[in-house]
């Protein structure tokens, strides 16, 4: 009996040490061999955006680590939908991923369900969260407002007839229109646009009155005088443009709103391929031309773990679902 045990743990032990050494063999090929071919990197957001610079300074410096193509593949609709979409159902070989933004991955579970087509906690592994930045809310130079005081008190007198533009429901500039009318007690109309880029054009030839928008693609009007900047949407102000005051600063108690961008991959994507992506990617953020250009655009430089990029999701999710019950924000 005592040899049938002895057998029966010798054979385990050799199957578990087989387990890991053919573990260890997957991991050793995934950080040597890794990539052999093209890798895609695709972003939910028109070419000109915030994410679509980003994606592609990020594409060209991990080309030249790996020694492979890296495409950047611009898929937008559906507030980000399509895209994300295209990552979850996509084959986990290490070869497809996401640069995503906010919205479909932590807003549109709860601001639009019935449009999910993936479920972003089950079909996709985060890898690492790359960047955070905060929008800022402008208007034209002669706009009747010149702080966030004075455009509560116009929409207070004019309820329903100040427009803004949003990029799409679940984006943070509708999410800060419906926050602001929220806690300011106003009724701002927000107009949705299927691109940034268009509603960017429409905000700055007056055919809405506000632009809210990230600091990568409002920076370089606002320096050039075409915008006037009433407040900026972190809870710290830009160094960038130190006089430009927080909604906090204005008055507007617990308004924080930070656009973020990471980068997820197929859910069942080999750990050791993710890992070497996230380690990558802080590699790229530390790049000193890479570091300043980000820091230039007023865009808070992050890389993260992947565990840790997973524990800021489900922080974020939670947070916006909380705003979307409260505001009964909806995707129309």
């Amino acid at each position: 009996m005592k040899k049938i045990l002895n057998r029966g743990l010798s054979f385990a032990l050799a199957a578990s040490a087989l387990g890991y050494g053919l573990m260890a063999t997957d991991n050793a090929w995934a950080q040597n061999k890794w990539p052999e071919k093209t890798v895609r990197m695709i972003v939910p957001a028109p070419p000109g955006s915030a994410p679509d610079g980003q994606i592609r300074l990020f594409s060209q410096k991990l080309s030249e680590m790996w020694g492979q193509p890296v495409v950047v593949e611009n898929i937008v609709g559906a507030g980000g939908l399509i895209g994300a979409d295209r990552v979850a159902k996509a084959t986990p070989d290490g070869y497809t991923f996401l640069y995503n933004t906010i919205g479909p991955i932590a807003v549109a579970p709860s601001l639009m369900p019935t449009k999910m087509t993936f479920n972003p906690e089950k079909d996709l592994t985060p890898v690492s969260l790359a960047t955070k930045t905060p929008n800022w809310i402008t208007v034209l130079p002669n706009y009747p407002a010149n702080n966030i005081q004075e455009l509560i008190a116009l929409a207070k007198k004019n309820p329903g007839k100040i427009t803004y533009g949003t990029a799409g429901p679940g984006t943070t500039q509708h999410l800060t229109g419906e926050l602001l009318n929220l806690v300011a007690g106003i009724q701002l109309n927000g107009i949705p646009y299927k691109s940034s880029a268009q509603m960017t054009t429409d905000g700055l030839g007056g055919q809405i009155d506000i632009l809210i928008h990230n600091t990568p693609v409002l920076l370089p009007h606002l320096k050039a005088g075409k915008l006037k900047a009433l407040a900026i949407t972190s809870d710290v102000r830009s160094p960038t443009m130190p006089q430009v005051p927080t909604m906090i600063e204005s008055g507007v108690k617990g308004f924080e709103i930070t656009a973020w961008f990471g980068f997820l991959a197929p859910a069942g994507t080999p750990k050791a391929i993710v890992d070497k992506v996230s380690a990558d990617v802080k590699k790229v953020l530390a790049m000193p031309d890479v570091n300043k250009r980000i820091l230039d655009e007023a865009t808070i430089v992050v890389g993260s773990t992947p565990e840790e990029y997973g524990a800021f999701i489900k922080a974020e999710t939670a947070k916006w679902k909380d705003v979307i019950v409260r505001t009964k924000m909806t995707a129309d």
